[in-house]
């Protein structure tokens, strides 16, 4: 498992409603945002990959993962430059790749 609701958790203050709304915004929000991400990428649109990694890295930092929010950030900051195409692209796939199996994951434990 690649993600913890200890965040979560301790906002829902034992709320289980609060963090399957929380996880139902997650499943809602952030494939469309890597989606985002990944075609600003290949149109080289750097303000859009700035903006779609900015707004991806909260909802994974939420869900406790650390190496993927740091992904994110780095995206974010590459982002800034259009020299940086190379290695926003050799980052990208280990940002979709986590999302992805923790949005799987998500599916099956909460069942959303």
């Amino acid at each position: 498992m690649i993600y913890s609701l200890d965040k979560i958790n301790e906002m829902a203050e034992g709320d289980q409603d609060f963090v399957v709304s929380v996880i139902s915004v997650f499943l809602e929000e952030v494939p469309e945002d890597l989606q985002n991400l990944e075609t600003a990428i290949s149109e080289r649109n750097f303000e859009q990959v700035y903006k779609m990694a900015h707004k991806i890295k909260p909802n994974v930092d939420l869900l406790g993962m650390e190496q993927t929010r740091a992904t994110a950030l780095e995206i974010e900051t590459l982002g800034k430059s259009e020299d940086n195409l190379v290695e926003i692209e050799k980052r990208f796939p280990l940002l979709k790749k986590d999302v992805e199996q923790v949005v799987a994951e998500l599916h099956k434990d909460f069942e959303v």
